[in-house]
């Protein structure tokens, strides 16, 4: 049974500062038992130990964006957990950023249910409920993009004609793990924690 943990994050703050920015809701999809759950920025003492025991965590601008936000709330090092980001691996082979939406649209025929504006009213207005079931649902939309890239070896994206083309992806598990700096990594055990 694989422990990869699929994950998505959403803040509150200004984009224009990155640092500034606030964690409000994590999601995660657990592979090994098969669950979504999400936690609120002051639940995340129950997220680190199974992002610690992850085999890789899968997400979707991921490392540039949700792991180094993280990381701000994390003890010790999040980026030197095995990753996978999907959007990384897709500019690689494409030389194009594509957003989430627009891949799972032409590859799943399936969307997101909101987006991150609409999130941040959400939060304003207290409604935290709603911003765990839209973060699910994007853990859900970036699972399945990956379930299909592993198992076709593509993925597809739409052209500015509408045009619907393929992007050749491999999403299997290495042999030698890479974190998200991009770093070569002997195991996949996780030791993360200062000493």
């Amino acid at each position: 049974m694989s422990k990869e943990i699929v994950l998505d994050i959403e803040t509150i703050g200004d984009i224009h500062e990155f640092d500034k920015l606030e964690v409000t809701v994590v999601s995660i999809y657990e592979y090994e038992i098969d669950k979504y759950t999400s936690f609120e920025k002051h639940e995340l003492g129950q997220l680190w130990p199974i992002l610690e025991k992850a085999e890789r965590i899968i997400g979707f601008n991921s490392e540039h964006f949700d792991m180094p936000i993280l990381n701000k709330y994390y003890a010790g090092d999040l980026m030197s957990i095995p990753h996978l980001d999907i959007l990384k691996i897709v500019k690689e082979t494409s030389g194009r950023r594509y957003k989430l939406n627009d891949l799972a649209k032409a590859t799943l025929q399936i969307e997101k249910s909101a987006d991150g504006l609409q999130a941040i009213a959400w939060f304003k207005e207290g409604k935290i409920d709603e911003i765990k079931k839209y973060c699910e649902q994007d853990v859900k939309v970036t699972k399945e993009l990956y379930e299909y890239g592993k198992k076709n070896k593509m993925i597809y994206f739409p052209t500015l004609t509408g045009e619907i083309q393929p992007i050749g992806v491999d999403f299997d598990m290495p042999v030698a793990f890479t974190n998200a700096r991009g770093q070569v990594i002997g195991s996949n055990i996780n030791l993360t924690l200062p000493l």
